[in-house]
C-alpha cells in the first residue's frame, strides 16, 4: 500500500539525485554527515540548486517567470506542507522539521533574481548578493546541524555565514571566465575583470582567506555528527582556492580550476586523520 511516507522517500531520493548529479564535492561532503543529517542537506542543496539554474541555465525561457512562480510554489509548499515538485516537498519538510526561518529562504531567492538584473556590483549589492546567495545557505544547514539549540545556532552563526560567503567568493574566482563571457556577470565590485591585475586578485584572496579562518573557528564547535562533513567541504575549497591563489590571473581568465579525483582523495584521507586525532 502507498503512503506518505513512500512519497516523501521519492522526492527525498531526487534531492539525493540532484546533489550527486550536480557536485561530486558537495556530494562528498554529505556522505561524511552523520546519516541523520544527509536527507536533510541534501533537501537544501536541491532547492538551492533548482532555483540557481532557473538563473543561470534557462535562458532559452521566461527566467523571472520561472523564478516568481518557484517562489511561490515553495511558498504554498511549506503553507500546504505537501508540494508534488518533489525538490520543494523534500525542502518544505526540512523548512518544518528545523524551524527554518522564512527570512533565509527568501532572501536567498531575492539574491537569486538580483542575477537577472544586476550585471555589475557596488560594494552594497555585493554584500547584500553574498548574503543571500551564500551566507543564509549556511544559516540553513546550521539550523539542521543545531537540531533546535537556539544558543548554539546563536553562537556559530557568525562562523557559518563567513564559510558560505568563502565558498561562493572561490566559486567567483573559479567561474571568472564563464560569469562574464557566458552570462556578462561581474560581481567583485569595482574591477574590471579584463584587466585584473595581481594587486587586485591579491586583495580578493585576502578578503577570502579572512572568512576560511573565521569559519574554521566555528566548524571546531559543530556538533559531532556534523563537523567532519563540513570540514570535508571546507578542505575541498581550501584545495581550490589554493590552487587559484597560485595561477596568474589571466590563467583564471582563460580556464576553469578544478580539484582532480586522486586530490580529492588524499583530501578525504588527510582529513578524516585530523578529525579523528582531534587537530582541526
Amino acid at each position: 500500500m502507498n503512503t506518505i511516507a513512500l512519497y516523501d522517500k521519492v522526492c527525498q531520493r531526487s534531492s539525493e539525485h540532484t546533489t550527486f548529479t550536480y557536485s561530486t564535492s558537495f556530494s562528498l561532503g554529505i556522505r561524511s554527515l552523520h546519516k541523520r543529517f544527509q536527507a536533510p542537506i541534501h533537501a537544501i542543496y536541491g532547492f538551492v540548486r533548482f532555483a540557481d539554474e532557473i538563473v543561470d541555465t534557462l535562458h532559452d525561457h521566461d527566467q523571472s517567470t520561472l523564478l516568481r512562480r518557484f517562489r511561490e510554489d515553495t511558498e504554498q509548499a511549506i503553507l500546504e506542507g505537501i508540494s508534488l515538485n518533489p525538490i520543494l516537498h523534500s525542502f518544505q519538510r526540512v523548512v518544518q522539521g528545523y524551524g527554518i526561518e522564512s527570512e533565509l529562504y527568501r532572501t536567498f531567492l531575492d539574491s537569486m533574481a538580483m542575477d537577472l538584473t544586476d550585471k555589475t556590483h557596488d560594494q552594497q549589492s555585493y554584500t547584500t548578493y553574498i548574503l543571500g546567495s551564500a551566507e543564509v545557505v549556511g544559516l540553513m544547514c546550521l539550523r539542521v546541524f543545531c537540531e533546535g539549540d537556539d544558543t548554539l545556532y546563536e553562537r556559530l552563526k557568525p562562523a557559518a555565514m563567513k564559510l558560505g560567503s568563502a565558498f561562493q567568493k572561490v566559486n567567483f574566482l573559479r567561474d571568472l571566465k564563464d560569469d562574464h563571457s557566458n552570462l556578462g556577470r561581474t560581481y567583485f565590485p569595482g574591477i574590471d575583470v579584463r584587466r585584473m591585475d595581481h594587486t587586485a586578485k591579491d586583495r580578493i584572496e585576502a578578503e577570502i582567506q579572512g572568512d576560511f579562518e573565521d569559519a574554521l573557528r566555528g566548524i571546531r564547535e559543530l556538533p559531532k555528527g556534523a563537523r567532519f562533513g563540513v570540514y570535508m567541504a571546507y578542505v575541498y575549497y581550501v584545495a581550490l582556492f589554493n590552487k587559484i591563489k597560485a595561477l596568474p590571473t589571466e590563467r583564471i581568465m582563460s580556464e576553469r580550476v578544478r580539484v582532480g579525483d586522486r586530490r580529492k582523495l588524499a583530501l578525504v584521507t588527510t582529513s578524516w586523520l585530523r578529525h579523528s586525532f582531534g587537530t582541526l
